[in-house]
C-alpha cells in the first residue's frame, strides 16, 4: 500500500507514531509522512532545523515532507494556538503541491490538536483516498480538562470543528475503548469506530538489561518511585508533591521525576517551598533511547492524571511503556486506566487526586517483599503481550487498511 501518514509531531520529536510508520515501512508499503517543524517540547525549532530549511528527509526508509509552522514556545496560551493553526493550515496549502503520489490510504496521528484532520481532509478530497483517523486525546473535551479553554462559545466552535473532522474521516480509531461513546455523541456511526490501542517501543522489550547504564546519575539509595514523561497541567503534579509531604519522614523512599514541561518551572518551585528536596529528585529531560535504562532503576513507575471525567476515559500512552518493562505500576487516576491496572495485576491504583491514598500506596509497595513486586511487573509484562504487542497491533491495522480499500 501507498500510505500517506498527516501529524503535526514526528521524529526527531519523541511520539509513538515514529515506531509505527517505520514498521509499516519495514512490512513493505511505501510510506510519506507529512509534518511540520520539529520543535517539541522545547518550543523551539531543533538544531539543524528552521523556516528556510524545509526540507525533504528519508527516516528509515519513510519519506518525510516537512511545512513550515509557528513554534509552539512553552506551550501556552495564544502561541499553542498558533502552532495549531499555522501547521493545519500551511499543511492544507503546501501538502498537495509536495506529497505529489497517489495515496492508497491516509492515516492520521491525533494526539492533540484535532485541527491535524484539516489537511489531511484536503487530501482526501484531492488524492480521493480515505482517512483513518488514530485519537489520542478527545477533543473539545481536553481543552476543558486541562484549562486550556472556558469560554463556552470558543469550546462551541471546536465542537463544531471536531464533527466536521469526524464527519469526512472513513475509519475512526481510539486509544481507549472508552473514547467510543464520546466519538458516537458526535454523530459518527458506530461501526467505523474501532478499538486501537497504543503500544510501546521495541527498546522497551529489554529494559531490565539497562540497569546499571545510569551509572553516571547518582540515583538515591532506597526505594524509588518514579514518573516519567510530560510534566503538564493534566499530570497532576498538587497530588503528587502533597503524597511526597506526607511520605516525607520516610528518607529512604524517593520521588524520581523524569521529564519536561510547561509546569517544571512551578513543581520545581514547590519543592523547594515544601522542602521536599531530599526526597523528590528533578532529574530532567532525556532522549527516548534512555528510558528504559531508567526504568530499570525504579522499584515502581507512577501514573497521574487530574480528577476530571475526560481523563477518566483515557489510557496515558506511558502505561504501556511500563507494562512492556515489566515494572510494577502505582495509578492515581480514574476511570478506564485504573481498571486496566488492576486487570492486569500490575499494580495498586487509587483515586484521582487523593494524595493519601497515593502515599498509602506507595507505603503498602514499599513494604512489600521484592518478590511480590517482581510477580506484579510478570503480570503486567504479560498483560501488555496478549494486549498490547506491536505486531498484533499492526497486523490488525493493516487488515482495517485494507478493508477500506476493498469499499473503495
Amino acid at each position: 500500500m501507498n500510505i500517506l501518514i498527516v501529524t503535526q509531531y514526528f521524529w526527531p520529536e519523541e511520539f509513538r507514531i515514529n515506531e509505527l510508520a517505520a514498521t509499516m515501512a519495514e512490512r513493505g508499503h511505501q510510506v510519506t509522512v507529512l509534518t511540520g517543524i520539529p520543535n517539541y517540547p522545547g518550543g523551539k525549532f531543533l538544531p539543524g532545523y528552521g523556516f528556510t530549511r524545509q526540507k525533504t528527509e528519508n527516516y528509515k526508509g519513510i519519506k518525510v515532507v516537512r511545512v513550515p509552522l509557528l513554534p509552539r514556545g512553552r506551550g501556552g496560551g495564544i502561541r499553542l494556538v498558533l502552532n495549531y493553526f499555522s501547521f493545519a493550515l500551511i499543511a492544507s496549502l503546501l501538502g498537495p503541491i509536495k506529497c505529489c503520489d497517489a495515496y492508497d490510504v491516509i492515516f492520521v496521528y491525533e494526539p492533540s490538536p484535532i485541527t491535524v484532520g484539516l489537511p489531511a481532509i484536503i487530501m482526501k478530497k484531492l488524492k480521493s483516498a480515505p482517512i483513518m483517523f488514530w485519537v489520542q486525546d478527545l477533543w473539545p473535551e481536553s481543552l476543558s480538562a486541562t484549562g486550556a479553554v472556558h469560554s463556552k462559545s470558543i469550546m462551541k466552535a471546536v465542537e463544531m470543528l471536531v464533527r466536521f473532522i469526524y464527519s469526512h474521516c472513513d475509519r475512526i480509531l481510539v486509544q481507549s475503548r472508552s473514547f467510543i461513546d464520546a466519538i458516537v455523541r458526535t454523530g459518527v456511526d458506530r461501526s467505523k469506530i474501532e478499538y486501537f490501542p497504543n503500544s510501546a517501543e521495541a527498546i522497551f522489550d529489554s529494559a531490565a538489561e539497562c540497569a546499571g547504564e545510569m551509572e553516571h546519575i547518582k540515583f538515591p539509595k532506597g526505594f524509588r518511585v518514579m514518573f516519567a514523561g510530560n510534566i503538564g497541567a493534566a499530570q497532576d503534579f498538587e497530588t503528587i508533591l502533597r503524597a511526597a509531604e506526607l511520605l516525607k519522614e520516610h528518607g529512604d523512599i524517593h520521588w524520581m521525576i523524569v521529564g519536561d514541561g510547561c509546569l517544571l518551572p512551578w513543581v520545581r518551585e514547590q519543592v523547594e517551598i515544601r522542602v521536599l528536596g531530599k526526597t523528590v529528585r528533578l532529574l530532567g529531560r532525556y532522549p527516548l533511547a534512555s528510558m528504559p535504562a531508567f526504568y530499570a532503576m525504579a522499584d515502581v513507575m507512577l501514573v497521574a492524571l487530574k480528577k476530571d471525567p475526560i481523563f477518566a476515559l483515557t489510557i496515558p500512552a506511558k502505561v504501556q511503556s511500563y507494562l512492556a518493562c515489566g515494572k510494577p505500576i502505582i495509578a492515581v487516576l480514574d476511570g478506564e486506566c485504573g481498571r486496566l491496572i488492576e486487570e492486569s495485576k500490575a499494580g495498586l491504583s487509587c483515586p484521582a487526586g487523593d494524595s493519601h491514598a497515593l502515599a498509602e500506596a506507595v507505603l503498602e509497595m514499599y513494604k512489600m517483599p521484592k518478590s511480590e513486586l517482581e510477580n506484579m511487573g510478570k503480570h503486567g509484562r504479560e498483560f501488555y503481550l496478549i494486549n498490547f504487542e506491536r505486531n498484533m497491533l499492526i497486523d490488525r491495522l493493516q487488515l482495517w487498511m485494507q478493508e477500506l480499500l476493498k469499499r473503495e
